[in-house]
């Protein structure tokens, strides 16, 4: 399980106490929360700050230029594993690790989550980029590209980080159904 590869995707491992455990993220039942604990969210939006620190130094470069990844390399898409189980109606997101094979662009990840036996998902980061003047543009939901990859995809669930402890993501119950956007709990 976890072959994780977007086209829009994106260390320290942070862990957690007190979600229930359950055996085989595959056999699980479906879900309708997702729940992180504070550790994970934190070090989630610690690579997100790390990635996305020089966004602002692209304000003199298109946007097809940053997005194709041939300008000044800046921020990139970081890629990370959601490691955990469901029970009952809640994904419990316990870890994470680092995607292998990790290919960051500015606004695209690769890589895979194969080396995990526990994989419920990913996340990844999308790094802001700057308007015509300087601002920071925020890309705060998943993309239709982010999506499609999901639902052709085996993951549980996905999720990004678009700013500090600004989240958005997606599930996928056991039948195949994805529903966007998901509820994401912190705990």
């Amino acid at each position: 399980m976890g072959f994780a590869t977007t086209a829009l995707y994106p260390l320290m491992t942070a862990s957690s106490r007190g979600a229930p455990a359950s055996p085989d993220p595959r056999s699980d039942p479906s879900f309708t929360v997702i729940a992180i604990p504070g550790a994970v969210r934190d070090s989630m939006n610690a690579i997100f700050l790390r990635y996305n620190e020089h966004w602002d130094e692209l304000t003199d470069v298109n946007t097809l230029t940053q997005m194709l990844g041939t300008g000044r390399p800046t921020q990139r898409e970081y890629l990370g594993c959601l490691r955990g189980h469901v029970s009952r109606d809640t994904l419990w997101v316990t870890d994470w690790a680092p995607a292998r094979d990790m290919k960051q662009l500015q606004f695209a990840v690769a890589g895979n989550c194969d080396h995990l036996t526990d994989v419920v998902g990913t996340w990844h980061t999308h790094p802001y980029r700057a308007d015509l003047h300087g601002a920071a543009i925020r890309e705060s939901s998943l993309s239709k590209q982010d999506l499609a990859t999901f639902t052709a995809g085996r993951d549980r669930a996905v999720v990004i980080v678009w700013d500090v402890d600004s989240f958005d993501a997606a599930a996928r119950s056991a039948d195949g159904a994805v529903l966007h956007p998901a509820l994401v709990v912190f705990y």
